[in-house]
């Protein structure tokens, strides 16, 4: 038997932790962060915060520890060259 995903938390009742520039008071948008129940870590942008991504707690580890690591640079490298004048870096 297939087990159903969990039922989307409500937003509400979720201490969500914004991931902006330091100092920088804006509205963004940024990406807010929210650790829920049974080890679920819930995430959604400001610009449409009902719009809410589940995923679990190891795997919200192993993104972050990737993110460190430098395995999603080139995403950077790729918005960079297309603000610039196009030449690979």
């Amino acid at each position: 038997m297939t087990e159903l995903p969990a039922p989307a938390p409500d937003p509400a009742t979720l201490e969500w932790v914004r991931a902006a520039p330091e100092g920088d008071d804006g509205e963004g948008p940024w990406i807010e962060v929210a650790a829920g129940a049974d080890d679920l870590v819930h995430l959604r942008e400001t610009s449409d915060p009902d719009n809410i991504v589940t995923t679990t707690q190891v795997k919200w580890e192993a993104f972050v520890k990737g993110v460190m690591a430098g395995e999603f640079d080139h995403f950077a490298e790729l918005e960079e060259d297309a603000e610039g004048d196009g030449s690979p870096s």
